[in-house]
């Protein structure tokens, strides 16, 4: 009798034990499950963030204006741009890109102009046509001249390096649309018609 009292308490113990390891497994189980399931999740978020960046960026570098020289032109009264589309640009439409230009006069006075690059011309024929609406290409450098002197009766900005006088400086933003835009700072060190001023 007293034999298998022995029997039965070792079967309940071990019963016990067995119970016990299996709680423990199931909860580890548990707890690799939420954990998978937050890898999981985080590494969805991070690919997500990582398209939308490369999309942004994408948009951006597809239609941007890259300068690669500015000069005084025409007496001071405006400046003659060389630019490119930066790499990664497609055909762009010169009407739809718009150029702003602030500045302080030698007075101290604020002073804005805007306009678009429809007169956009190819580099080595200044004297020559237009090139028409959308025929920027990508590899191709261009020219246009940015009439900054507003001379008509609502004149609301002279932004000219004789306006801006020596040592000032000009800033000039290109902005095209769905894509990026560009910032460059036009430094006056010379007021004579074709001094580089980029």
């Amino acid at each position: 009798m007293m034999m298998n009292k022995e029997i039965n308490n070792n079967d309940n113990e071990m019963g016990a034990i067995g119970i016990g390891a299996m709680i423990v497994f199931i909860a580890l189980i548990l707890v690799a499950a939420v954990a998978s399931a937050v890898i999981i999740q985080t590494g969805e978020k991070l690919q997500q963030n990582a398209q939308q960046a490369g999309s942004d960026t994408q948009a951006e570098i597809s239609g941007k204006i890259q300068i690669n020289n500015a000069f005084i032109y025409d007496q001071g009264n405006s400046y003659l741009l060389y630019f490119e589309s930066a790499p990664g640009s497609g055909v762009l439409d010169e009407a739809t890109i718009s150029y702003s230009v602030t500045c302080s006069d030698t007075g101290d006075a604020y002073q804005y102009t805007a306009g678009t690059f429809t007169a956009t011309k190819v580099a080595d024929n200044l004297a020559g046509a237009d090139i028409g609406v959308a025929d920027i290409q990508p590899g191709v450098v261009y020219a246009i001249i940015l009439d900054v002197h507003d001379a008509s009766a609502t004149a609301t900005g002279d932004c000219s390096a004789t306006s801006v006088g020596l040592l000032g400086e000009v800033t000039l933003w290109i902005h095209v649309p769905n894509g990026g835009s560009t910032y460059e700072t036009l430094l006056i060190t010379e007021l004579n018609e074709g001094a580089l001023v980029v």
